[in-house]
């Protein structure tokens, strides 16, 4: 590489400094616009500038410019990974393998993209192909570890981990990554101290904050149930995701019929039924009243997020409304109090889903359920 703009555009891709890469890199394609290494990696840095539309551009013309040059389709691979548009990406960092095998860097990309599509054992497939090519690839080990928690082989997922920091103590996502297993074992003491670790060697790195919020979390012993069942949730198949809310809710119909109709078995049955009502509840609203409580906290405050602080505000509000209508309404047995109550009650899991939907349309679905629900309650 001898053009200087290029090189420095290197150099400060590897620091993450990618607004000044990207003005090295437009200064070279003024000198020529045919050099696909530059679009290449102009695609990169806009894509972590969340600049999709033109990265997807450059990264097009990178691969019309150099079609056999293994960059141009690892730099479309990392765009649309980016824009989680997950099978393009992994048909292009298929080509770019095949274009040079022996790169490990690519295998750990397409590691991770399996892992994002819920394939752990391609996921582990991968990474092992890299390992196979450099042993001691950072991303492979890691990605490895986490695709065999997910797959149940914990104890090889810990030693894995462990032989990572033993070479590299001072990685932040290998702390991270012990950090995840440790939740995922039920052990939110030790997750918390690998949580903090990452933390301090790299204080940017959102799916560090994620863990150590969840750890602070999993230290009340309620959560730490709705935790573990939300990461047993994690590790299956969509189609059995919903197989498993469906047969759920199949299960709840048929009690509550049975108890309908079998008044005998009515108090066995009913606690079940209530049981199960309050488990639907506490999955939507555990986590943002446990956020609301972690702005006391001396480190949860610095690691919520605007969208965890508003959605715990909403919750919060309406479950203190809630509340003091039950009061207003046992101090004065006006009946439009217990509906009010009854109102707000009823927002908290549609309020509480909110920021869990994907941005765009289905957040702004989920935000006009919880105000249609809030607007009965007020009429």
């Amino acid at each position: 590489m001898t053009n200087v703009h290029l090189q420095r555009a290197l150099m400060l891709i590897e620091t993450s400094r990618f607004e000044q890469a990207e003005g090295e890199l437009r200064a070279s394609l003024v000198d020529d616009p045919d050099e696909s290494t530059a679009h290449a990696m102009l695609a990169i840095c806009l894509s972590r500038r969340e600049q999709f539309d033109e990265a997807t551009g450059e990264a097009q013309a990178a691969v019309h410019l150099a079609p056999d040059a293994s960059l141009s389709h690892f730099a479309l691979a990392s765009v649309m990974r980016r824009r989680n548009r997950l099978p393009e990406a992994a048909d292009a960092i298929l080509e770019a393998i095949r274009l040079s095998p022996q790169d490990e860097t690519y295998f750990g990309v397409l590691a991770d993209i399996r892992y994002q599509q819920r394939r752990w054992k391609d996921a582990l497939a991968a990474a092992e192909q890299g390992l196979e090519i450099d042993p001691e690839d950072e991303t492979c080990v890691n990605l490895k570890s986490m695709a065999l928690v997910k797959l149940n082989r914990k104890s090889e997922a810990q030693g894995a981990i462990r032989e990572a920091l033993a070479r590299d103590p001072d990685n932040p996502l290998t702390h991270a990554n012990l950090g995840w297993t440790y939740l995922d074992q039920g052990d939110p003491r030790q997750a918390l101290e690998h949580f903090r670790e990452a933390l301090r060697l790299d204080p940017t790195d959102e799916w560090t904050k994620a863990g150590m919020l969840e750890a602070l979390k999993a230290r009340y012993f309620f959560y730490r149930w709705l935790l573990a069942y939300y990461l047993w949730m994690a590790k299956l198949p969509r189609q059995a995701q919903w197989g498993v809310v469906v047969g759920g809710w199949i299960a709840y119909e048929i009690i509550r019929g049975a108890a309908r109709t079998n008044p005998a078995l009515a108090p066995w049955l009913t606690p079940l039924i209530v049981l199960y009502g309050v488990f639907v509840v506490m999955t939507w609203v555990a986590s943002p009243l446990m956020n609301l409580a972690l702005r006391l906290n001396k480190y949860g405050r610095y690691l919520l997020t605007l969208e965890q602080i508003v959605s715990s505000n909403l919750v919060g509000m309406l479950v203190a409304g809630s509340l003091a209508s039950i009061v207003a309404y046992a101090i004065t047995w006006h009946l439009w109090l217990l509906v009010a109550a009854a109102s707000l009650f009823l927002c908290i899991p549609s309020a509480g889903g909110v920021f869990r939907c994907a941005a765009g349309w289905p957040r702004w679905a989920m935000a006009a359920v919880a105000a249609g629900l809030f607007a009965m309650g007020l009429f």
